[in-house]
């Protein structure tokens, strides 16, 4: 069994990931990170260079690799959960987590990110709110049919979050 965070960028898949891992004792793995070490270029680069399509390629293809291993936390990239054959191979493979955000704490933690530009390239040519907010609109049904469960991280620490989703979770 495996646990896959999802959610859209800055909603703290990686930090409440390897936090939740290191407390399970599991392995902690970043899909966008993994993605980047295999291919050499940043998400950036890939998206510029080949478009986002030959990116979702790219991402099913970790996704799938990923789906094969045994108690590991796994952050993914938020629009995982646009190929609904990456969903099946989460859900198939462990428990999925939809941690959640209000568009206004995403801008902020957005803001403050350095890692924002490489790993996070825009996703339209509106500005950072209304993209955020039509995103998030876009795929809330595709996050809400995805998830086993979902939590707010809004103005809550990492401790927190994480004693939420162990109080949800059935792990041995």
């Amino acid at each position: 069994m495996n646990i896959f965070l999802i959610g859209f960028r800055c909603t703290g898949k990686t930090c409440v990931g390897k936090s939740l891992a290191q407390t399970l004792g599991w392995s902690f793995v970043d899909a966008d990170l993994e993605l980047v070490d295999k291919h050499g270029m940043t998400i950036a680069e890939i998206v510029s260079k080949e478009g986002w399509s030959s990116f979702r390629k790219k991402e099913k293809a970790i996704v799938k690799r990923l789906s094969v291993l045994d108690k590991h936390v796994v952050a993914t990239g938020g629009g995982v959960i646009l190929d609904i054959e990456n969903v099946e191979l989460m859900k198939n493979s462990g428990t999925i987590i939809w941690l959640k955000a209000t568009p206004e704490t995403i801008k902020e933690r957005i803001l403050q990110d350095q890692n924002t530009e490489e790993l996070r390239p825009s996703l339209t040519s509106k500005g950072l709110v209304e993209e955020i907010e039509d995103t998030l609109l876009d795929r809330k049904p595709l996050y809400e049919s995805a998830m086993d469960f979902s939590v707010d991280t809004d103005n809550r620490s990492i401790d927190d979050i994480c004693s939420t989703i162990m109080g949800k979770l059935q792990v041995s």
